[in-house]
């Protein structure tokens, strides 16, 4: 609809438009009207405001049938097609790893215990028990795995995220298939263990049987490392069991907040990360990951068919 005012000597005239019963503005006529009053002149414009009605837009129906047949669900359909691609190369990803997981497990596991068995089943072939090489050997062990926390954490902080970032950047980015050049630290970290492993068992004496445990030690660090980071922190196979345990879940949390840099890249360790949070003040944060880890995972469990 318009509509039209006029200042002075201004009439209104509204008329029809073309094809429109409602009124339209006709143009305004007497827009300038002279007058002269004791030799002044005087200029009196009349300003006209319109407004104007918006006029429907109306589609013809072939252009309507044509939109329709363009449904949208042909784009849902690439997504979801391609969301299942992701879903299966990431479920092939898994597999690949859990078994090249699980077989390195079991053949470095039994080849120790077999190590340990015939080691002190030969060395006391002849009747005598060498209690302090035993002692020795179980007592470096545990203090070998120990120790590889604490290891772990400086070389993390003072090499992996320096001097190696470029090996160790795989790590904190999207993976694209099962391994990523980061896994090369854990062959590095493998052929001391395995060198100290093999003269120890090779050899008899104190000597030998402390670098026989502290083979040992680091192998024994490297396995439960694997099932704990790979499997139970970022998911690169199914561990079972071990999710529900408190303590590692705990672990889990804090080396999450590792890698979202909230405190500067703290905690560096892994099995003692929820110590290092508390020394820079992330108990907080730390529960917060907690109850979103145990949210996720009992969101997952029961969307799972059973």
């Amino acid at each position: 609809m318009a509509a039209a005012l006029s200042a002075a000597h201004t009439h209104l005239s509204f008329k029809p438009l073309p094809g429109s019963s409602s009124p339209s503005l006709l143009p305004c006529s007497n827009s300038f009207s002279p007058f002269y009053r004791s030799r002044r002149r005087a200029l009196l414009t009349t300003v006209c405001f319109v407004i104007e009605e918006k006029s429907r837009i109306s589609v013809p129906p072939t252009v309507m049938d044509s939109l329709a047949e363009e449904t949208p669900e042909a784009v849902p359909s690439d997504s979801v097609a391609r969301a299942e691609e992701r879903l299966a190369r990431k479920r092939s990803e898994r597999v690949t790893y859990l078994v090249a997981a699980v077989m390195s497990s079991f053949g470095i596991t039994s080849m120790a215990i077999l190590a340990v068995y015939y080691r002190f089943s030969w060395h006391m072939e002849g009747g005598e028990v060498p209690l302090v090489e035993m002692f020795g050997t179980f007592a470096l062990s545990v203090g070998a795995a120990v120790g590889m926390e604490f290891w772990a954490r400086w070389a993390h902080k003072a090499l992996w995220h320096a001097s190696l970032w470029n090996m160790h950047e795989s790590h904190h980015r999207p993976r694209d298939g099962p391994f990523e050049l980061n896994d090369v630290f854990a062959i590095i970290n493998a052929v001391p263990a395995m060198a100290l492993f093999s003269y120890g068992f090779f050899h008899k004496g104190l000597v030998p049987g402390l670098c026989f445990g502290a083979g040992l030690g680091i192998t024994v660090f490297g396995i439960a490392y694997m099932f704990v980071h790979d499997g139970l922190v970022h998911k690169r196979f199914p561990v079972g069991p071990i999710a529900n345990v408190p303590y590692l879940r705990k672990v889990a949390a804090a080396h999450q907040l590792h890698h979202s840099d909230k405190f500067g890249g703290v905690p560096y360790g892994l099995f003692l990360g929820p110590k290092e949070l508390e020394e820079v003040g992330g108990n907080e944060e730390l529960e917060k990951e907690i109850n979103r880890r145990i949210k996720s995972y009992n969101t997952s469990s029961s969307a799972q068919p059973h």
